[in-house]
């Protein structure tokens, strides 16, 4: 096994989906500035996330269309006028 490639720097770290404020604590080496306080009273780095398994359809069984930023219209301006074009 080759040494030292993997990151020293793993910790335990806060994922929140702030879609549906569904939290779960793991072991991460992302970078983050964001701290929080977890149920056991100890602080830890925050990740926040766009989508988790608590709000992605294939795990909800739900279609739930997240736009964030605009995608979709941005997507929709942008495909929609080569559609017309072609008509």
């Amino acid at each position: 096994m080759k040494k030292d490639i993997h990151p020293k720097n793993y910790r335990f770290v806060v994922f929140k989906d702030i879609s549906t404020d569904y939290s779960f604590l793991s072991r991460s080496c992302a970078e983050t500035r964001d701290k929080i306080t977890w149920s056991d009273g100890k602080e830890y780095p925050l990740v926040k996330l766009e989508i988790s398994s608590d709000s992605h359809p294939f795990y909800t069984g739900k279609m739930k269309l997240v736009d964030t930023a605009g995608r979709v219209d941005k997507f929709r301006s942008r495909y929609g006028k080569k559609q017309e074009a072609k008509k």
